[in-house]
């Protein structure tokens, strides 16, 4: 059963049109499919989305990664370019609340899929386009991918350590916090139209969204004019923030005020430490890193990371372990979270998927079907538009499914 038969779901009812591929638009249509939009995902016809061929690895023919971000989905195989294709994309539209798409800007007008062409036919359309460097300015037909708006974007210059090349971030950053901002901006465009009755076009663009992360760190810019750095694992204006060698292994210090500061020097015998001028503030601590930090690292190495964490968690200061995915994934906490859901696969077989972090205490999302093989709806999607079976014959026999 899909999750869109789920009538308790927050988008139950409606209707994702997925012209999108690989990940930013994927991404955002399952946070809308794991709250019960259904999303019906087009794919181009015997070779699909490019992440099935992502890998390896390949569990039962099928890429890990095309699972890991296309669950709650049903999949239908069609040519956008056959001339049979708006004999199923109209019907399609007429029935669609939100179309997303992330192809170069321009690729949609010459498909005859643009908002400019369908908005005035299906008023009520909410539409979805996410790009590199979005639809307007410069750059907005230059291809964007993840490793480049994260370089372009600035992120990689303050990522890794001073006396070393910049960092590409370990996940798709840049991917997927478009893809979370063309989710949140679909929640609101619905929202609107409930008020105003009419759909409208949204703009994502990557280098945006990433530009968007940066936060304080433009903020510190703005003010001092001053070009943030790589720090490593330290932070910029807060002290001790940092990763520390404990005799075992690494631990993050999250010190965030004075009186966590004073908690750490009573719990591990540093009480000079909080009494030293140069350290009693965090303004102080921050100017006088350099001296602090490896005082502290000489007294961490000398107990392991457990012991570590076991002192200071008790003493109320913030701080945890540097864990490797399956440390990350065998966390109690995140199995009392539904963080971790299996499902069953008709190829791959037994499949674990990340859960849905917001929780709704009263229309909560969920993990419902697995992410659909290749073309897995087609004829049932073409035959609740009203195709008959010669039909569908035909069509297939063409190439246009």
């Amino acid at each position: 059963m899909s999750l869109s038969s789920d009538s308790n779901a927050p988008l139950a009812g409606t209707t994702v049109l997925d012209l999108s591929r690989v990940l930013s638009g994927p991404y955002c249509t399952m946070q809308l499919a794991d709250m019960g939009a259904r999303v019906i995902k087009v794919e181009q016809p015997g070779r699909g989305d490019d992440t099935r061929a992502w890998g390896p690895p390949f569990p039962g023919g099928e890429s890990a990664y095309y699972l890991s971000i296309n669950r709650n989905k049903e999949s239908l195989t069609l040519d956008l370019k056959h001339p049979a294709a708006r004999d199923i994309l109209d019907p399609l539209l007429e029935r669609a609340d939100i179309v997303v798409e992330n192809f170069r800007p321009g690729t949609v007008d010459r498909l005859g899929l643009s908002y400019a062409q369908l908005g005035p036919r299906f008023p009520r359309l909410i539409y979805c386009s996410i790009s590199g460097f979005g639809q307007t300015g410069p750059r907005r037909d230059a291809p964007g991918y993840d490793s480049v708006v994260q370089a372009e974007g600035g992120l990689m210059s303050v990522t890794g350590h001073a006396d070393r090349p910049a960092v590409r971030l370990g996940v798709a950053i840049g991917d997927m916090t478009a893809g979370l901002y063309a989710a949140y901006a679909i929640a609101l465009a619905l929202l609107a139209r409930q008020r105003t009755g009419r759909g409208q076009f949204i703009d994502v663009g990557m280098l945006d969204s990433v530009v968007s992360l940066l936060t304080y760190q433009a903020g510190l810019f703005f003010a001092a004019g001053t070009t943030p750095r790589r720090m490593g694992n330290r932070h910029p204006t807060i002290a001790p923030y940092d990763t520390f060698p404990a005799a075992d292994g690494d631990f993050v210090l999250a010190v965030g005020n004075d009186e966590q500061w004073r908690r750490l020097c009573g719990a591990m015998q540093l009480e000079p430490l909080a009494r030293d001028a140069k350290f009693a503030t965090n303004e102080q601590r921050v100017l006088n890193y350099d001296t602090l930090r490896p005082i502290l690292i000489e007294k961490f190495r000398a107990f392991t990371r457990g012991q570590c964490l076991e002192t200071l968690l008790g003493a109320g200061v913030p701080c945890g372990s540097v864990r490797d995915i399956p440390e990350v994934l065998a966390d109690p906490q995140l199995a009392a979270r539904d963080m971790i859901v299996s499902l069953e696969h008709a190829t791959a077989g037994t499949i674990r998927l990340l859960g849905v972090p917001a929780r709704l205490s009263e229309t909560p999302g969920r993990v419902s079907t697995p992410p659909p093989r290749l073309g897995e709806h087609t004829e049932a999607i073409l035959r609740e538009l009203g195709f008959g079976s010669e039909r569908i014959r035909v069509l297939r026999s063409e190439g246009a499914i």
